[in-house]
């Protein structure tokens, strides 16, 4: 995530809006350069430590990586992911944008890239655990500042 905040520094992104994602393979980029949004700075939320991630989270959204090439986050379809079900080893970015606690479990809400019929409306939750967390939601995590 670290190396997209660096190119947004200097390469002002379009909104959906402006260019929506279609979910096909293409072999251009339509990108007409109408950026309007600017990183202006960014930083690391410290690693294997879920208050930390949490105490970002309530400044606003945040890039994670996460493991999700295991069967338990592929056919998820709701509900808390908890325990070692899906790993550590980080393979996919997603983005953390809230939190909350469900029959006593805490979770985060975190917005995945596969549409909305995955998941709960293409959203999934991820118990807060300690350490690497689970889906080692809590390895590598980094905040941005936008204009």
């Amino acid at each position: 995530m670290d190396s997209a905040f660096n190119y947004a520094k200097n390469t002002p992104l379009t909104t959906e809006a402006n260019y929506p994602y279609t979910a096909m393979f293409h072999t251009s980029c339509q990108y007409a350069g109408n950026g309007l949004v600017s990183v202006l700075s960014y930083y690391d939320v410290t690693a294997n430590d879920s208050d930390a991630l949490l105490a970002a989270i309530e400044l606003g959204p945040v890039s994670v990586a996460i493991e999700a090439d295991q069967t338990v986050f592929g056919s998820y379809t709701g509900g808390i992911i908890t325990g070692p079900a899906c790993g550590t080893t980080l393979d996919h970015g997603v983005l953390a944008v809230g939190y909350g606690t469900d029959n006593g479990v805490q979770y985060i809400t975190v917005k995945n890239s596969w549409g909305a019929s995955w998941g709960e409306n293409g959203y999934v939750r991820i118990g807060v655990e300690a350490g690497a967390g689970v889906c080692g939601i809590n390895q590598s995590a980094s905040q941005p500042k936008t204009n």
